[in-house]
C-alpha cells in the first residue's frame, strides 16, 4: 500500500487516552501508536457514516468550498 503521510498531527493525550490508544494496538496486534490511532480514526468516522477508505481526501470533509488543486475555489 503506497500512501501519502505529508502532514504530521501532534496531539496531546492524558495518560488514560495513551492506554485506551495502546490497548487497541496490542490487542488489534498493529505496529505502531499512529496505526492505532489512523485504524481508530477510521472507525470512527465509519461509525458516523463517513467512508475513509484509501483514496478519500481530506478536503471531501472541509468546510471550505475547494477547487480541483485544493485551493480555495475564487469562481
Amino acid at each position: 500500500m503506497n500512501e501519502l503521510r505529508g502532514e504530521r498531527l501532534q496531539v496531546m493525550l492524558s495518560p488514560e487516552e495513551l492506554a485506551a490508544v495502546d490497548d487497541f494496538r496490542f490487542k488489534h496486534r498493529m505496529p505502531t501508536r499512529a496505526a492505532a490511532v489512523r485504524e481508530m480514526l477510521k472507525l470512527g468516522l465509519a461509525a458516523i457514516g463517513i467512508d475513509a477508505k484509501a483514496g478519500v481526501k481530506s478536503s471531501d470533509y472541509g468546510v471550505f468550498d475547494r477547487g480541483p488543486s485544493g485551493h480555495v475555489d475564487e469562481s
